[in-house]
C-alpha cells in the first residue's frame, strides 16, 4: 500500500473509532448552571450524598468527577457491571449515564430511568463538577439546599429511645428504654438495623426509632451486627 493511501486508511479508521465512541456516550453535554444543578440534586438525596464518606443506598458523589465507575473504596454495593465497565465519570459519560443508565452500562442495578431534559442534565453535571472542585457547597448554599442526608444523631437519642433491655418471647419483642418504659412489638413490625457511621448509636447502646403513624412499628438500631444476638434475651416471664 502506498504511504499516502496507508495514511488515509489509518485516518479513516481513527475517525470510525471516534464516531463509535461518541455514539456510545451520546453528545457531550454543555455545562449548565451549578446552582440550578444543586437544586436538581435534591431529587438524588434519597439515594446519594455529596458529602465525603457519606454513602447511602448509592455511593457518595463527592469527588465523582474523574473517578472510575465502581471504584469508590468505601462503597461495597456496586454491581459487577458497573465495576467492570471501564467508564470514567466526566462531562460526556455523565451525560450518557443521566440520559439512560441502562443503555450506557447494561446490567447495572441503578433503578433510575434517566433524565430526558438535556438542560436538566447539564445543570446537574455542572453541579457535580463544581462539587468535585470544592465549589459545590457554595452552589448548594446559593440554591438553599443540603448536600447530604440529614440523618438523626442517634448518640443524642432521648431517654425514651435509648434501649436498656430487649426480651424476646415467641413472636414478641419487649423493648425497655432508659426512661423505664417497656413497649411490645410483633416481631414482623420491629426492624433490626445497624448504623456504624458517626451518626449511629454508641456501642452497646441501641436506639429505638419510631416508624409509621400507628405507633406499632419501629426500628431498633445497633452500632454493630454482633450486638444483636448478644443484646436480645429469650425471656417469656
Amino acid at each position: 500500500m502506498r504511504p499516502f493511501i496507508r495514511h488515509v486508511d489509518h485516518y479513516l479508521r481513527a475517525c470510525a473509532v471516534g464516531i463509535a465512541l461518541s455514539a456510545s456516550f451520546g453528545n457531550a453535554a454543555t455545562l449548565g448552571d451549578p446552582v440550578q444543578g444543586a437544586k436538581a440534586f435534591g431529587a438524588c438525596l434519597s439515594c446519594h450524598s455529596a458529602e465525603p464518606g457519606q454513602n447511602m443506598t448509592g455511593p457518595s458523589l463527592a469527588g465523582v468527577w474523574g473517578r472510575k465507575a465502581g471504584s469508590l473504596p468505601s462503597f461495597h454495593r456496586y454491581s459487577d457491571a458497573l465495576k467492570h465497565a471501564g467508564v470514567v465519570w466526566n462531562e460526556r459519560s455523565l451525560d450518557a449515564w443521566l440520559t439512560s443508565p441502562a443503555t450506557l452500562i447494561p446490567g447495572n442495578e441503578m433503578k433510575f430511568p434517566g433524565i430526558p431534559d438535556a438542560r436538566g442534565r447539564s445543570d446537574l453535571i455542572a453541579y457535580l463538577k463544581a462539587e468535585s472542585e470544592s465549589k459545590g457547597q457554595a452552589a448548594a448554599a446559593q440554591a438553599g439546599v443540603p448536600t447530604g442526608a440529614k440523618l438523626p444523631d442517634l448518640k443524642q437519642a432521648s431517654l425514651e429511645n435509648r434501649v436498656k433491655m430487649i426480651r424476646y418471647c415467641d413472636d414478641t419483642y419487649s423493648v425497655t428504654t432508659d426512661a423505664g418504659k417497656t413497649r411490645k412489638f410483633w416481631e414482623f413490625n420491629l426492624r433490626l438495623k445497624t448504623d456504624s457511621t458517626a451518626h449511629g448509636p454508641a456501642k452497646g447502646r441501641p436506639v429505638l426509632v419510631p416508624q409509621g403513624m400507628g405507633g406499632d412499628r419501629a426500628q431498633l438500631v445497633f452500632a454493630d451486627p454482633g450486638e444483636i444476638s448478644a443484646f436480645i434475651k429469650r425471656d417469656c416471664s
